[in-house]
């Protein structure tokens, strides 16, 4: 009987150590570190991942996350210091670096995300009201962030939040801005585009100008050229002909009346009005060309005018 009794009291107890001894233990992960905290004081702050020890019943841990957490803040309205209302989505990467003060501070991660939005609103309006919408949007921004981040860093130490990132994933005009800031650089392309139609016509008649002007020369000046050769042409030829008639006038005669004959007698049209002794078939009368003792004085082709060997 007393070795019944005796061996369910030995279980009994072997059980309690063995409750104890599971509750004493406690592991931290790579991903985090743990608070034990000791009837609600924090009495041991564990970094290292692992199996640790903690007193049983009276101690309890909390673990807190040691990766990269983000914070996404709302887009919210900022005035810029050239009066320009501007609409700015941002965002933040932090980490907690001091579990002790993180616990008594803010005590989560829901309360840190809650603070820190309120702190990333304040620096963002403080940093951005002092620059103008070129720098926010395009010429500083990247010195805009780093200023809001060393802000919030700075504010957020309190917590025992070490702040890694802030960023501004958008600015940008609100909704009834931006529609008149579009029609406004609408108008202003619109305009610009106009102003090269006008340049670029302008252009093109001043070259259309230059170019009929320097046609108009040249056609002159060839015309010019070509009738002072042709002059100079015919002047020779008239030279060769006064010299031929001077060295044998019978022969320049002859030479001319064929030519007369060329001109009049073409073919299929060979109709002419003349008397039977005009001196102007005296070649096919004698080949030498003597007149007819009773050849009739010139008569005219029809129309009334001299035939061309009458030269």
């Amino acid at each position: 009987m007393r070795l019944g009794v005796a061996g369910g009291v030995a279980i009994v107890l072997a059980f309690v150590a063995l409750v104890l001894g599971y509750s004493s233990l406690f592991t931290v992960y790579q991903t985090q570190q743990a608070l034990v905290v000791r009837l609600g004081e924090p009495v041991e702050v564990v970094t290292q991942p692992g199996l640790h020890f903690k007193a049983p019943l009276i101690d309890s841990v909390i673990a807190i996350d040691k990766r990269i957490l983000d914070l996404e803040n709302p887009a919210q309205e900022v005035i810029a210091s050239d009066q320009k209302r501007l609409v700015v989505d941002a965002f933040a990467r932090y980490r907690i670096d001091q579990p002790l003060r993180f616990y008594q501070t803010v005590n989560t991660v829901q309360g840190a995300n809650s603070q820190l939005s309120i702190l990333l609103n304040a620096s963002l309006r403080r940093v951005l009201g002092e620059a103008t919408l070129t720098h926010v949007v395009r010429d500083e921004r990247a010195q805009l962030m780093a200023r809001v981040r060393e802000q919030l860093d700075k504010e957020a130490r309190v917590y025992g939040i070490q702040v890694v990132d802030v960023r501004i994933r958008r600015a940008d005009l609100p909704d009834q801005n931006s529609q008149a800031v579009y029609q406004r650089m609408q108008t202003e392309r619109q305009r610009e585009a106009a102003e090269f139609r006008a340049q670029g016509s302008q252009r093109s008649q001043e070259i259309r100008s230059k170019a009929d002007r320097d046609v108009t020369v040249l056609v002159a000046e060839a015309t010019s050229k070509s009738e002072q050769i042709r002059g100079e042409g015919d002047a020779e030829r008239n030279r060769i002909f006064a010299e031929a008639f001077n060295k044998d006038p019978d022969f320049f005669d002859f030479y001319r009346s064929m030519q007369a004959y060329e001109a009049g007698l073409k073919h299929n049209d060979t109709r002419m009005v003349l008397h039977p002794d005009s001196e102007f078939f005296r070649y096919f009368v004698d080949p030498s060309g003597k007149p007819h003792e009773n050849a009739a004085p010139r008569s005219s082709a029809a129309g009334g005018t001299p035939p061309p060997a009458a030269q």
